[in-house]
């Protein structure tokens, strides 16, 4: 082996102690440089210990006891007089000069804090003031503050933390207090503008030539639900939001029940007697020569082959059946047909009643009585419905079951398993049915000569050359044959996208139009989807310019509308108690246009803002602002039934809603005549009015994402339920409910209700004396200053606004039978769908004339109204 190398860690033998009288006669090596001439030569001395002849010390040495001594005995005095002779003087002197606390047993755990204290005492004194000789020393008051014992007084560190914490603390509130750091500063990601030259830049930017080039695009094929071309747009809405700066923009999907027809899956024929024998053409002539178009159908009817006599029962309403019935003319077994609009406007609440008086099918027939040749010049020649025309649209109960109907309550996400079944579902009808044109209808009703009874003028329609009969069970054999592919989990998207707000950003207005028709929808919806890819195209270059809104703005496409409101309904469930918190509005565009006669149906809290933003636009024909045509004409706002995408907004999330347009007389409904060129030459020629609506949308957006206060009216609203509680007072009275007879009073009490109305009078006006003041206060004394603890106040007013609504819905139970409506005062009507219901679960315990449940409902809502009108101020 060869030499081995040293370990260095190897013990080496120590260096040998020194005595104690050896130790204390040497000077530590700390003093040389006080080593005076004759002391150089022992001092080299002892440096020779350190030489190489030292012993190796690589080990650890503990040191020793007497290493420990004190160093006091070594700092030497200038001072000749000093009493510096001893341990003990020296301290003395130290005391003398605050350099070392009295209490030598803590001199250990001073600490800097303390040092600095001293100092500070001493810097003071040092001021020769005229006052200072009166004002007492800092040791003079430290020597007569009580002490505590010994073993309870706190070290100088914690006292030193405790202190600090208490400066960062009072520092904090002092800035929060003085507004050195304001809200707005903090919230202002985007640059500050004057919001009039914002709502300038918005009304100014909206271009009708943009506008009619959407329409162009979204016209250009058919696009049903959950087909190609409606996929095609979706993708071209998605691309609009991102070139705007939308963020998150992009596809949301479901997958819901829809139905698509079969192009030998139909038939309506008349199959006996022989010598009547007929089949029907169905199908609408081509609207363009080149181009395919939707088949004539039923949205979400039922599959089936059905014959048997055919019976006319006029609108379809319940009553009409019921005057067959007392006519002595039975439904059992029989085909209905029914036209279009009347006393009955839901078609799927037609077939219901169809069903429900024991016919086996239905057909529903556009009659020119109501939007064809009777109302003046059909399409080409002019506005309304040609005889060949035929209005599409679904047949699922939306005002009992709104959305999928396959999972009622709870959002169809891909991979949902827990479904309902289609087959006695409570959100179809168990009856097939189909739409005719009045020229298929026309063959139809004369067939019906001669059977049954004849009819009184209000039940004759318009079709020419027809005798009106009612028809009975001996009249000619129909068939209506409907059998259609139906798809239980059809993938739909939406298109979503958002502008954060920056001062409330978890609080959304949401602004929303369906993408989806059942042919190519110049009218319904591509009016609103033309306008509305131009309103976001607006407020994208407003976000490129620094703007930002205070609450964050929501950009939603809706597929699936016209199959019971699908894609918005399902949105609302996937994210409902998001949107119960956090939702403040939803503004709701679905035919923008269809004439020049402007018209909203909301909830009563947005008349004022709306009335503000109409003050603004004006009519382009008849040199008048909207406001003015509205005022001249009486108008008022209508209610909400289930025409739109606002439904699941306002009746399931308590999302304050609004939907608005342009009306005008009846056109090609949901036919494939409503088209770009019936647009141009009849709907709106040159989309002036387009233009004026994309304006009211964009400043209605403004005055919600940006006023400071919320613009809600409770005043307004709470107006508005004292008129509701009157009507139904009149509605219950005209029921004849019983009378109690002990005190001759009915048995539906609406006292409660009356009470809690007027209990929200009051809560009103006393909630919008705060905004009074508020805005006396910003536009007066404070010039628009706004300090902090006012902003937070102003935030916390907002949500209690949007609460108020939320505080209105029956969560836990909902209407009685259709449960998924929670809203107490709107909902549709159960047996109208289109038409709004207030207080429609007392309304329908009225219709069933069960009292008692309409007790029981006027108890409830009366103790919710009241309830929210305490929340609204307290």
């Amino acid at each position: 082996m060869g030499d081995e190398k040293p370990n260095k860690y190897e013990r080496r033998e120590s260096l040998p102690i020194p005595t104690y009288e050896e130790a204390i006669s040497s000077r530590p090596s700390s003093s040389q440089s006080f080593l005076g001439p004759s002391e150089i030569s022992h001092d080299a001395e002892r440096q020779s210990l350190l030489g190489p002849n030292r012993p190796p010390h690589n080990g650890y040495v503990p040191p020793t006891v007497e290493s420990a001594r004190s160093s006091l005995d070594f700092l030497p005095s200038s001072i000749e007089s000093s009493a510096r002779n001893s341990v003990e003087g020296l301290r003395s002197e130290m005391i003398q000069m605050e350099v070392l606390d009295p209490e030598d047993e803590r001199a250990g755990q001073r600490t800097r804090l303390s040092k600095h204290i001293t100092s500070l005492t001493q810097s003071l004194s040092s001021i020769h003031l005229p006052f200072w000789q009166y004002v007492p020393s800092f040791d003079y008051i430290r020597e007569r503050l009580p002490r505590l014992p010994e073993h309870f007084q706190p070290g100088w560190i914690l006292v030193g933390r405790f202190f600090a914490l208490f400066v960062v603390l009072s520092l904090a509130y002092a800035l929060f207090i003085s507004d050195i750091f304001r809200i707005q500063s903090r919230t202002s990601m985007g640059q500050m503008y004057d919001p009039e030259s914002v709502r300038m830049y918005v009304q100014g930017r909206i271009n009708g030539d943009y506008i009619r080039q959407n329409s162009e695009h979204v016209t250009t094929f058919d696009h049903i639900a959950g087909t190609e071309g409606n996929f095609i747009l979706a993708r071209w809405m998605e691309g609009i939001f991102t070139a705007a700066g939308l963020e998150n923009a992009g596809l949301e999907r479901f997958d819901v029940y829809l139905n698509y027809p079969r192009k030998d899956g139909r038939r309506v024929a008349i199959v006996h007697p022989h010598e009547l024998a007929w089949v029907a053409t169905l199908e609408e002539e081509p609207a363009y020569p080149d181009r395919e178009q939707t088949l004539v159908f039923h949205g979400h009817s039922r599959s089936g082959n059905v014959t048997g006599p055919l019976i006319y029962a006029n609108y379809g309403s319940r009553e009409d059946f019921k005057r067959l019935q007392d006519s002595g003319i039975s439904l059992d077994g029989a085909i209905a047909i029914v036209r279009y609009y009347g006393s009955q406007g839901d078609r799927a609440l037609k077939v219901k009643a169809a069903e429900l008086a024991g016919a086996v099918g239905c057909i529903i027939y556009s009659d020119p009585q109501e939007d064809g040749f009777k109302k003046g010049q059909p399409y080409p020649d002019g506005r309304y419905m040609p005889a060949d025309g035929v209005q599409r649209g679904a047949v699922s109960l939306m005002s009992w079951v709104v959305g999928d109907v396959l999972s009622p309550g709870f959002a169809s996400l891909p991979g949902e398993k827990d479904r309902t079944s289609k087959d006695n579902n409570p959100g179809l009808n168990n009856i097939p049915s189909i739409p005719l044109s009045w020229r298929d209808a026309q063959k139809l009703l004369q067939a019906l000569k001669g059977h049954g009874e004849q009819l009184p003028d209000e039940w004759q329609g318009g079709v020419p050359d027809v005798e009106w009969w009612s028809g009975s069970q001996k009249s000619p054999v129909v068939q209506l044959m409907n059998l259609q592919d139906e798809v239980e989990k059809q993938p739909i998207y939406n298109v979503v996208g958002k502008i954060t707000g920056i001062e409330q950003p978890e609080k959304s207005i949401i602004v929303g139009n369906h993408r989806d028709a059942w042919c190519f929808g110049a009218t319904d919806p591509g009016s609103g989807t033309a306008v509305f890819a131009e309103v976001v195209r607006v407020f994208g270059d407003l976000m490129k310019e620094g703007w930002r809104p205070l609450r964050t703005i929501e950009f939603a496409s809706w597929d699936g509308e016209e199959y019971n409101l699908i894609g918005s309904t399902e949105h609302v469930e996937a994210r409902i108690n998001d949107l119960r918190s956090n939702g403040f509005a939803y503004l709701n565009v679905d035919v923008a246009v269809r004439g020049d006669d402007f018209r909203a149906a909301a909830c009563p809290l947005f008349e004022t803002a709306l009335l503000r933003v109409l003050d603004r636009t004006s009519d382009p024909v008849r040199n008048k602002t909207i406001r003015a045509l509205w005022d001249e004409g009486g108008k008022k706002l209508q209610g909400l039934g289930a025409g739109s995408d606002y439904v699941a907004f306002q009746d399931l999330a308590g999302t304050s809603s609004i939907d608005f347009g342009f009306n005008g007389p009846p056109y090609p409904y949901h036919s494939c005549y409503d088209n770009l060129e019936w647009m141009s030459k009849y709907g709106d020629p040159g989309f002036q009015y387009h233009t004026v609506l994309g304006q009211i949308w964009a400043l209605l957006i403004l005055e919600l994402a940006s006023q400071p206060i919320l613009p809600f009216d409770f005043e307004k609203y709470a107006s508005a339920v004292s008129t509701y509680v009157d009507d139904l007072m009149a509605y219950a009275k005209s029921k004849n409910p019983p009378l109690h007879h002990e005190n001759g009073k009915f048995v539906v009490d609406l006292k409660p209700l009356v009470d809690a109305a007027a209990q929200f009078v009051g809560s009103a006006k006393e909630f919008h004396d705060w905004d009074r003041r508020w805005s006396q206060s910003m536009y007066g004394a404070s010039g628009g200053f706004e300090t902090n603890v006012v902003a937070i106040k102003r935030m916390s007013h907002n949500t209690r606004m949007a609460n108020f609504e939320t505080n209105l819905l029956d969560v836990e139970g909902g209407l009685p039978n259709r449960t998924q409506f929670k809203h107490v005062i709107f909902a549709p009507q159960a047996w109208s769908g289109y038409d709004e219901a207030y207080f429609p679960g007392i309304r329908d315990a009225l219709d069933e004339e069960n009292w008692t449940a309409a007790q029981v409902q006027v108890e409830k809502v009366a103790h919710m109204i009241s309830y929210a009108s305490k929340k609204l101020v307290h």
